[in-house]
């Protein structure tokens, strides 16, 4: 258990914390609603109601389809677009695909690989892409949840317009719901691709090591 729990601390450390930070905002927001509902002189929601309401999960998704579209964009845009000296790139010269060789498919496989990295034709294909089509997958089924739950939250206020489905998905409000998550996430890839070729954390894979080269893009320690 012990080994375990070292091996995978840091998935296990970060799914703590999305659900302490979850249930967090589950209270945090159940108030919040509660407030704007009083002032209103309109009905008040238990927790358990406002745990399922629509108001409460348009919060969450609307956060988890710009996180998943931020990995989606950086683990397919990475594969040709590099920043000289950045731990979030390769080298110049190795933009692109890369080869066989370097990827460990085809003739060059090893016998530890996963299998359908073995298996050859459209298995490996899809599994050279499965990570940034996962990411794709998630980002879409988060936003088009932010989508339907928006739309029923927007239409159980009784201060705002009643639309239809597809109008709510042409709105100011959902639009402005996805782009100020979207921006801040394009901004804090920017922003670690630059710093990282610059700073310095001793010890983290996200940094090269304190003594390396500006110029250095691939190594990390």
């Amino acid at each position: 258990m012990r080994r375990f729990l070292r091996e995978h601390s840091l998935t296990l450390v970060f799914g703590g914390l999305f659900l302490a930070a979850l249930v967090g905002q589950l209270f945090a927001g159940h108030a919040d609603y509660n407030e704007r509902q009083a002032a209103l002189g309109q009905p008040l929601l238990t927790l358990g109601s406002y745990l399922f309401s629509a108001d409460f999960l348009v919060d969450v998704v609307e956060n988890w389809q710009s996180e998943y579209l931020q990995f989606f964009l950086y683990v397919t845009a990475t594969v040709w677009l590099i920043q000289r000296g950045s731990t979030e790139s390769k080298p110049a010269e190795k933009a692109g695909r890369e080869t066989d060789e370097e990827q460990q498919v085809g003739a060059h496989v090893k016998k530890d690989s996963p299998k359908w990295a073995k298996a050859g034709g459209w298995r490996t294909a899809v599994y050279s892409k499965s990570l940034g089509l996962a990411m794709l997958v998630l980002f879409l089924i988060s936003w088009a949840l932010q989508w339907v739950a928006g739309w029923y939250a927007n239409n159980s206020d009784p201060l705002a317009e009643k639309m239809g489905l597809f109008d709510y998905f042409l709105s100011a409000d959902f639009w402005n719901r996805s782009l100020q998550n979207w921006q801040s996430e394009f901004l804090a890839i920017a922003s670690m691709a630059i710093l990282s070729v610059y700073l310095r954390q001793r010890g983290s894979p996200e940094s090269k090591p304190v003594g390396s080269p500006h110029s250095v893009s691939d190594r990390s320690g």
